[in-house]
């Protein structure tokens, strides 16, 4: 224990760095286990767009979307999603909707906008279209 102290005091910013980067992990898991956000794994996804008829809204670049995307999915442009405008989805508000980025991080920012916006039943697909790739999963060019 007197090892452990004298390391702390003799490296202040590196005990730091590890306690907020500790602190910043409890936080990730907390708030992900507290999200009323859903993430999907890709055979989740799959069912839900197979027996629940999910939309599936693609929110990449238009670039990325055209070199391959999911079946049925449709692209909503970057300014749309930056200014909260969902006015084109209004009709797929209460069907299941899954939200689809390139990894899966900012889809989680556009499905709680989303759900802000009053959308009911809104999920991610959890590591996005590199997972659906990874998966072997079909995609339209």
């Amino acid at each position: 224990m007197d090892q452990m102290i004298e390391f702390f005091s003799n490296h202040v910013i590196l005990s730091g760095l590890f306690v907020a980067l500790l602190l910043a992990l409890i936080y990730t898991l907390v708030a992900s286990k507290f999200s009323s956000l859903q993430e999907l794994s890709t055979h989740d996804a799959t069912l839900l767009m197979n027996k629940d008829d999910a939309y599936i809204l693609d929110i990449r670049p238009a670039t990325e979307y055209k070199n391959g995307h999911i079946l049925g999915a449709k692209q909503i442009k970057a300014d749309a999603i930056t200014k909260g405008d969902f006015a084109s989805l209004e009709k797929y508000k209460s069907k299941p909707m899954i939200v689809v980025c390139a990894m899966g991080m900012t889809s989680k920012r556009t499905a709680s906008q989303m759900q802000k916006a009053g959308f009911e039943n809104v999920s991610v697909l959890k590591g996005g279209m590199n997972a659906w790739l990874g998966a072997n999963l079909p995609v339209n060019k």
